[in-house]
């Protein structure tokens, strides 16, 4: 008798053919803990599917959208437990599910939904930009909020996910941040134990300031409520196979379009909230200066927190760092600057 599965490992996949079965592979080296493997496909016209069934995965068809794709998947999952990955995900070691999934069993105390998810470490095939990836890779061990992503797995009871209403599917992309802030709101996140690799291919695709540009663009805008940009702009995110070096200006010129269609009071609302969002994650600054350092301490960051955080925190800084934002988007700032 084959023994039941302890956790259902979920890949949404698009076209995923050349990065899906190292992932697959290593999956089926975990020790420990028996998994059900789950790929969410939306609509491959590539091998991706003949590729998951020759390694042991269930393939689940589903209309196109990550989230509606993993909502499919998670609905016919039969472990208790559920682990999102994306496809070029790569696990650290072979115990490494095992560890993840106790952890989260131990910590979860029923008093509210609980998730883990992993930090990351970037796999380059180009050198430099050693100061962003370091930055990234800081923030997604950092536990705030703004700072998980769907690439550093999510891992969470089935209940709890059911609990949640599993991923909004209203947009194309961002179903991994707004699960993440419903998860703030009701429960709480735990890093767990080890790295999960990913590709760096699409910054390095795309070129790695444009690219973290837009990612901050996007996440603005979303918490400010102009979602009408991830409609007009579906390129915003590109199959993986497509990417090519991002050129911001058409984005910057449509945020102004979508702005002057809101009319003045409209506009400015979305500015002031986009400067809240850019308000309640300058701590990054401090963080980022505190990377200079080589023993691994942030005492700015800790400074920041005690003393500057309060202070900013009043509807005139909101404002005032919805102006910045406003200086990029009708080009005053610069579009891009090294890093």
């Amino acid at each position: 008798m084959t023994p039941a599965a302890q956790l259902s490992v979920i890949i949404p996949t698009l076209n995923e053919a050349a990065a899906l079965p190292s992932l697959l592979a290593q999956l089926r080296r975990q020790r420990g803990i028996e998994l059900e493997l789950i790929v969410a496909d939306g609509g491959s016209d590539d091998a991706t599917a003949d590729i998951a069934v020759a390694h042991g995965a269930v393939v689940v068809h589903s209309v196109r959208g990550r989230g509606r794709q993993m909502n499919a998947a998670a609905y016919s999952a039969d472990a208790g437990h559920l682990l999102f990955l994306h496809a070029d995900s790569r696990l650290d070691h072979d115990e490494q599910l095992r560890q993840a999934l106790d952890a989260v069993v131990t910590a979860d105390t029923g008093d509210g939904p609980i998730a883990g998810h992993f930090a990351l470490q970037f796999e380059r095939s180009q050198p430099g930009h050693e100061s962003l990836y370091r930055f990234m890779q800081g923030k997604t061990a950092s536990n705030r909020r703004y700072t998980i992503n769907g690439d550093q797995g999510l891992l969470i009871s089935r209940q709890h996910f059911v609990d949640l209403g599993g991923f909004d599917e209203s947009l194309s992309i961002l179903e991994d941040q707004r699960i993440a802030a419903r998860i703030f709101e009701r429960g709480r996140w735990l890093l767990l134990p080890g790295v999960l690799h990913t590709s760096a291919r699409r910054f390095e695709s795309e070129g790695h300031v444009p690219r973290y540009q837009l990612m901050a663009v996007m996440m603005a805008l979303h918490d400010a409520g102009l979602l009408e940009f991830f409609s007009a702009a579906p390129e915003v995110y590109a199959q993986q196979r497509h990417a090519r070096t991002l050129d911001l200006t058409p984005f910057r010129r449509l945020i102004l379009q979508l702005l002057r269609a809101r009319g003045a009071a409209g506009a400015i609302a979305v500015i002031y909230r986009c400067g809240r969002f850019t308000r309640r994650n300058a701590w990054q600054l401090a963080y980022a200066l505190d990377l200079r350092r080589d023993d691994g301490r942030t005492p700015r960051l800790h400074a920041f927190d005690r003393y500057i955080a309060p202070l900013i925190n009043h509807p005139p800084a909101d404002a005032i760092t919805g102006l910045l934002i406003a200086g990029w988007f009708f080009g005053l700032l610069p579009l891009q600057r090294g890093l």
